[in-house]
């Protein structure tokens, strides 16, 4: 009998299968088409007695060249997880106040296309989830009232939508333009697209439908130009809480929002809270009296601020107090990696203990991510968790005593992990990738420091080829961050395991401005970036070579984004490297400041417009040195990338090499983002880690 495929990978998930595990010289090396098998699980959400955990599982559907995702179940306890439902775009499930019910996010197909997401419910005692939206813009950011009676939730969907949904249901649609007339300066977002300024996302709640009751029409309680962030309702139900951003063309200001709330039934929005800088993720104490959120002070003016914790009384007026003054490190932060999951989603916010006296949330630091315990009376610090991994998001059960942790390392993509509280042993609830796993030679990278030119400490990591032998010579990688404020570490990257299959030694290190470091690591670059930057990225390179099993005359050089302008520099510096590969990069700072999709109007990064010292921004862009230029180049685009548009980075640097008639060329991938090396289209991602090998072999 020949069993679908569907049956068969739901049977290696659940452990069906008696094949037993490859010993190490069976195991294979790594592939670039292994993506195609990946899986990753996404927003863990544990129920409210802490005895189950919802997530996200996310699989590619190779023959679609897509991503799908539905929702999984898994026991506190362990066992096999429990599939809820079919997907193939199903996302963020949120339980009821009584556990029995889950809410949850679905856009269907039509024609083979995602329609606009529509809100869920399903009942965990059995049958069909049912649709309670129907709105033309769809519907997202759902959360339960306390008593489970309500769901606000975040729709775009106007007045005039819903009048038009009415009228076309009758007569044949008028006709609409599709003229664009711009008046912001920020008009487009990567991986989004153009902005929509007549759909602005907005707060609406809906009464939840009985058992096989008819839905009720969801209110829309805010509305204008303004948006409303994910709302969160106070403990009483009588309020819902909300971040915005309610300054016309905000990028005339330094960065900023503010939390605001507003009556349940409607009415007078007021604010709650603000600080010099941006609200992000917050909480509500378990009295409801106080709101715990991650924030970023936006004074004095710097490139990078770490993001701190703040607390404030639920009440308008209340002065915000930073528990994270003398605190140095990333609060709510993470690590740079390509294997996120993609397209699902998941976000955390702050965790109050059951007595109200502490808070946490997610740590970065020094190239790991854990979570950790503040003091609300004292701002002191403890570790919940700690070792060699990134914690990429969690969440608590009602009383706040058990945790569901979504946890990656160097040589696992993701699992869910159980815990009972700070300092206990993380359990695992899952493990998605097993089987393809046992299967791999994998091998964990090496972590070292530095001196660089200066004396300063920098951090890095080797990944080195499964069978290496510190005897022989092999090619070197130096594989380089974007950002420029983000952080490699203990996460798992496709990328450096594929390329060490290939036989190379790959070099990954946070030059100062990387995140994780403190404020004065990650600011010193301000004003000058690239720079100093560059030579802790060569300090590297000396460092690995005089250990002898790194062929000098076979060094390569490679990074996106930030790190693609930082290969430009690299080989307008020096002719050392053998071939390089920038990715989605910056080439002339000017040409970039028009065109990329958010604005650089205040001085983090430059002290003004190109217009303003035309000096600095050239001397700062690699094109103004393309003469120096010797190393074979290939240049990696998104042809839809609007955060580093090809005509100001990869364009730039192959027409004048060119011209020049110097070694170069340039790949470019359909449709593709700056998000192309994360969850771009699966084969496109194949592809470039083909591209970018061949091209070092």
């Amino acid at each position: 009998m020949r069993l679908s495929r569907r049956f068969v990978l739901l049977a290696l998930v659940l452990g069906m299968t008696a094949t037993p595990a490859a010993t190490a010289a069976e195991k294979r090396l790594i592939s670039e088409k292994d993506l195609f098998q990946f899986a990753w699980a996404a927003d863990p959400q544990i129920s409210p007695d802490g005895t189950r955990v919802a997530f996200v599982k996310v699989t590619v559907n190779q023959d679609k060249d897509r991503y799908e995702t539905a929702l999984w179940m898994v026991s506190a306890q362990g066992g096999d997880p429990q599939r809820l439902t079919n997907g193939p775009h199903d996302s963020s499930p949120r339980w009821s106040p009584e556990g029995n019910r889950l809410l949850f996010v679905r856009a269907i197909e039509k024609d083979d296309k995602a329609q606009p997401s529509q809100l869920y419910l399903m009942s965990l005692s059995g049958g069909e989830p049912t649709e309670i939206t129907t709105l033309s813009k769809g519907a997202a950011a759902a959360a339960w009232s306390p008593d489970g009676k309500r769901i606000a939730f975040l729709s775009s969907t106007t007045a005039e939508d819903q009048a038009k949904t009415k009228e076309t249901k009758q007569t044949k649609p008028a006709h609409e333009s599709d003229v664009r007339v711009i008046t912001s300066a920020e008009f487009r977002m990567d991986n989004r697209g153009y902005r929509d300024f007549k759909h602005r996302a907005h707060i609406w709640t809906l009464t939840v439908p009985p058992a096989g009751g008819e839905n009720a029409s969801p209110k829309q309680l805010t509305n204008g130009e303004f948006e409303e962030g994910p709302p969160t309702w106070s403990l009483d139900g009588s309020r819902l809480y909300f971040v915005s951003v309610r300054i016309h063309e905000p990028y005339y200001h330094l960065r900023e929002s503010e939390l605001y709330s507003i009556s349940a039934d409607g009415g007078k929005i007021q604010k709650v809270a603000a600080i010099e800088g941006t609200i992000a993720s917050f909480a509500l104490s378990p009295d409801g009296k106080r709101i715990a959120f991650t924030g970023v002070l936006n004074r004095p003016v710097n490139s990078y601020t770490p993001p701190g914790l703040f607390v404030v009384e639920a009440a308008p007026g209340a002065v915000p107090r930073n528990l994270t003054a003398s605190y140095d490190y990333d609060v709510g932060g993470g690590l740079t990696g390509d294997q996120h999951p993609p397209r699902a989603g998941g976000a955390s916010r702050p965790v109050w203990n059951r007595a109200g006296t502490t808070v946490m949330d997610t740590i970065a630091r020094q190239g790991r991510t854990n979570l950790e315990i503040f003091d609300i009376a004292s701002g002191r610090t403890s570790p919940y968790s700690s070792g060699d991994h990134e914690v990429t998001s969690f969440s608590a059960s009602a009383d706040g005593t058990r945790l569901a942790l979504l946890v990656a390392t160097p040589t696992n993509i993701g699992d869910i992990y159980i815990a009972d509280g700070p300092g206990g042993q993380l359990k695992p609830l899952t493990h998605i990738n097993k089987k393809l796993f046992a299967d791999l030679r994998l091998s964990a990278p090496e972590e070292f420091w530095y001196p660089s030119f200066d004396g300063r400490k920098i951090q890095a990591w080797l990944q080195k080829p499964p069978d290496f032998d510190p005897s022989k010579k092999y090619p070197l990688i130096l594989n380089i961050h974007g950002g420029p404020h983000a952080a490699y570490g203990y996460t798992f990257d496709h990328e450096f395991q594929w390329m060490a299959a290939k036989g190379y030694v790959v070099l990954y290190p946070n030059p100062r401005g990387s995140s994780s470091y403190g404020r004065e690591f990650g600011n010193i670059i301000q004003y000058h970036y690239p720079g100093d930057d560059y030579k802790d990225l060569m300090a590297g390179v000396d460092e690995v070579i005089r250990r002898g099993y790194v062929d000098p005359e076979r060094l390569g050089v490679t990074g996106g984004s930030g790190g693609g302008l930082l290969t430009n520099w690299v080989i307008i510096q020096t002719d050392r490297f053998a071939a390089a590969v920038s990715q989605r990069s910056i080439a002339d700072w000017s040409a970039w400041w028009y065109a990329a999709d958010f604005t650089l109007f205040h001085p983090n990064w430059f002290k003004t417009a190109p217009f303003g010292d035309p000096a600095d921004y050239a001397a700062r862009s690699p094109i103004t040195y393309i003469r120096n230029v010797k190393t074979p180049l290939m240049l990696i685009e998104g042809e839809a990338d609007s955060r580093t548009p090809s005509t100001s980075g990869g364009e730039t640097m192959f027409r004048a090499l060119k011209f020049l008639k110097k070694p170069v060329v340039m790949v470019r991938f359909p449709g593709e983002s700056h998000e192309l090396s994360r969850s771009g289209k699966p084969w496109h991602r194949v592809e470039r880690l083909e591209h970018i090998v061949n091209w070092f072999d």
